[in-house]
């Protein structure tokens, strides 16, 4: 087995991080004496793909997990066939000495429960070990990610998970829509990783793409919530309701500074709007104040603080831009637009500011920099961004049953097309707001232009305020 954890084979490229890279190096000295077990479970659909070098990732860990449990269910495609080669006991010599595991393939079949279904299935298997360490079939860590998550949980007891950095690897990606969609989607993780880590490290959302989580705390959630698994099928987003619990039954709930793993991204629009939505829908639900079928929500749980300014952050996007649209049109159409130099200032700040967070990614390119320094890609997937918050409230306000797991399964084949029904309605708004205004006698316009502008700069004075703060704070050092 492993010989006890080193000083000096896990913290040679630690990047400072004011004192926390010191105290990690603490860490790993007084953990030297103790090893704990930790059980992998790989919740697969449709990974084809993928799977083969996700398994092969967690072989070349320098801490290799004592088990790995690859649980296939639903799928079409040979996932089974090319997990099955790893199958079986593995001697491994790390840079933490002699290593051994074994690699077990579980094909469930049809499952209704889907993912949750799995990641249950696995973790009956492993409910044994100290830790339990998610990993979804698409995601693929670097080499220390494990090494990195064990020391930190076994160093504070009060640690009920962990999570990775998470971004995404461009360099596959074909066409341009996937590349733009893919860069868009590497900021986005940014910025809330970023989030996380400034906020004392707290993760607001254990991501299962790789997130080692305390089997202690996971039978504490399961009594507490009185579930016979850790894991429930109420939820679109079993992962934020499970961190919710694990953080209401007292535990801690972290991000790492230095594990780091690469999942997988939605290269197309319909397949990235059907995720986005599924989230957005999921975490809405916990939000709401009451309860929502078997959903508890819980909307003022430390957790979803982010959630909150996310959504309001993402009201006032639209706000600003629909105002403003609406307000210079309005003005054009009579001639009473006149321009000022001040309405750069926001723009400006904004493009600081998405520079700013490219400049925190550790594997920045420079499709990272042109996305944020050009503007219009950022603005573009910023509406993008604006119709999955609409459709979101929007289907969960009118109380529709709708499976969204399945929607999104059939938006990844290629099926579907909700993802235009945001882009028909702006065009009937537009149409149905120029024929109103041209109904409208020169006086109502003139009083809606003079109140209307107003209220724009205001609110976009504050939201520019707002983004001063973020561009001006300190980053600690912390890289994403």
């Amino acid at each position: 087995m492993t010989s006890p954890l080193s000083h000096d084979s896990a913290s040679a490229d630690l990047v400072p991080v004011h004192g926390f890279a010191d105290d990690f190096a603490s860490v790993l000295e007084d953990s030297t004496g103790h090893r704990s077990t930790i059980g992998c479970v790989i919740p697969a659909y449709n990974e084809e793909e993928s799977i083969g070098a996700v398994i092969q990732g967690l072989l070349d860990q320098t801490r290799v997990p004592d088990v790995i449990h690859v649980v296939v269910n639903n799928t079409s495609d040979a996932t089974v066939k090319i997990a099955s080669e790893y199958a079986g006991p593995h001697e491994i010599i790390t840079d933490l000495g002699e290593q051994f595991t074994e690699v077990f393939v579980h094909d469930i079949g049809k499952n209704p429960d889907k993912k949750v279904g799995a990641l249950n299935y696995g973790y009956a298997l492993v409910e044994g070990y100290d830790y339990l360490l998610g990993v979804d079939g698409d995601t693929i860590a670097d080499p220390r990610a494990v090494e990195y998550l064990e020391i930190e949980a076994v160093s504070d007891s009060r640690i009920g998970g962990i999570s990775a950095i998470y971004s995404i690897d461009d360099r596959p990606i074909k066409g341009l829509v996937g590349k733009f969609l893919i860069a868009g989607q590497r900021t986005q993780f940014a910025a809330f990783n970023l989030q996380n880590l400034l906020r004392g490290r707290n993760m607001a959302v254990l991501g299962g793409q790789f997130s080692i989580f305390s089997t202690t705390a996971l039978r504490e959630v399961m009594k507490e919530n009185r579930q016979s698994t850790p894991w429930v099928k109420d939820s679109e987003v079993e992962d934020s309701l499970l961190s919710l619990q694990i953080k209401s039954a007292g535990y801690l709930t972290k991000i790492s500074p230095y594990a780091r793993a690469d999942v997988g991204g939605m290269t197309t629009l319909r397949g990235y709007d059907a995720q986005q939505v599924k989230w957005t829908y999921g975490s809405i639900e916990l939000m709401w104040p009451g309860q929502r079928g078997d959903t508890k929500g819980q909307p003022f749980h430390p957790n979803l603080r982010l959630r909150w300014w996310e959504n309001f952050g993402m009201l006032t996007n639209l706000f600003v831009r629909v105002a403003f649209l609406t307000l210079l049109a309005g003005s054009l159409s009579i001639g009473a637009f006149v321009f000022s130099p001040l309405w750069l200032i926001p723009p400006v700040v904004a493009v600081l500011l998405n520079l700013r967070i490219a400049a925190t990614m550790k594997n920045r390119n420079s499709r990272d920099l042109l996305f944020a320094g050009l503007m219009l890609p950022a603005e573009i997937f910023m509406w993008v961004r604006i119709s999955h918050f609409l459709r979101s409230w929007t289907r969960f306000l009118s109380r529709k049953k709708v499976d969204n797991w399945a929607m999104q399964a059939k938006a990844e084949r290629g099926g579907g097309s909700a993802h235009w029904l945001p882009l028909v309605l702006l065009v009937v708004v537009i149409v149905a707001m120029s024929i109103i205004w041209m109904m409208l006698g020169p006086l109502v316009q003139s009083t809606i232009l003079w109140i209307g502008w107003p209220v724009v700069g205001v609110v976009t004075v504050l939201q520019t305020l707002t983004m001063v703060f973020k561009l001006l704070r300190r980053h600690q050092g912390y890289k994403v």
